[in-house]
């Protein structure tokens, strides 16, 4: 898996993309403000131009970084001897915490805010809105990765899970798709479903400051930040940001909104 750890991401990626789409195109939860023709290549866009320029200023991943702080024997995991299944599984759980405190501190602090902002700015919720963030944000994001990599000392091989888990998770819970009410009040004991997520997205800030998890749901639960559902209900609820309600905008205008926003950022 160390050895094809790019092509196992990026099949399992593609896959995942491929049936949520499906299901999304065939029994979509809410009706779409604009179509996929359009908001596609938007979103897919935006993110091929930040894997791009990922590559160009950032050549190595966070599975090297866990090989060189394992071959060095640094970091908190390396200070205690746990069986591998113990030591993975932990890992996964404490990265997940980490990106839940970095989405936390993305909506309170004003710069960072007017970069996530382009990824709530989406008026539509599906799989391509996991894929919508400025590529400063993923810059920012990557190095926050490899830092808690670093000093975690975490296993490489569960850095591949905690990847592969975190895509998908977010494609599940960005999806245009609903589970049964009686279903998903147990799959979010364990994972962010749809419906969480959704609150999230919505205009009302109260609303679009909670529910910061994209794979586990217990941190909310946690530290206070869980909204079970959205004040006017899981089908009305408005997506998107109260300022971005008119037409829709293209790529270049998404790449600029951090510097051309006039809307204070979330408080």
């Amino acid at each position: 898996m160390l050895q094809h750890e790019s092509q196992v991401r990026l099949g399992i990626f593609i896959g995942l993309f491929f049936v949520f789409s499906v299901r999304e195109a065939w029994l979509p939860f809410r009706t779409r403000i604009d179509s996929r023709r359009r908001r596609w290549p938007i979103n897919i866009g935006i993110m091929l131009l930040s894997t791009l320029i990922v590559r160009v200023a950032i050549p190595t991943g966070a599975v090297v970084v866990a090989a060189r702080a394992q071959d060095s024997s640094f970091g908190l995991f390396h200070q205690v001897e746990l069986p591998a299944v113990t030591a993975i599984v932990l890992a996964v759980v404490a990265l997940d915490f980490i990106i839940y405190l970095q989405h936390l501190i993305f909506h309170h602090v004003p710069f960072l805010w007017s970069l996530h902002r382009v990824h709530h700015s989406d008026r539509d919720f599906d799989a391509t809105t996991a894929l919508r963030f400025h590529p400063v944000e993923i810059l920012i994001s990557l190095f926050v990765k490899f830092g808690a990599v670093y000093l975690l000392g975490v296993p490489p091989v569960s850095v591949i899970f905690f990847e592969v888990l975190l895509n998908g998770s977010a494609m599940f819970n960005h999806a245009n798709a609903a589970l049964p009410p009686g279903l998903d009040k147990w799959v979010r004991l364990l994972l962010v479903t749809p419906d969480m997520h959704r609150v999230h997205h919505s205009t009302v800030v109260a609303e679009t400051n909670s529910n910061y998890g994209f794979s586990l749901p217990w941190w909310d639960r946690i530290f206070g930040t869980y909204r079970a559902e959205p004040q006017i209900g899981r089908s009305d609820v408005v997506i998107g940001l109260s300022e971005h309600q008119g037409a829709s905008v293209g790529a270049v205008d998404l790449l600029l909104l951090p510097i051309t926003a006039k809307a204070p950022p979330t408080p």
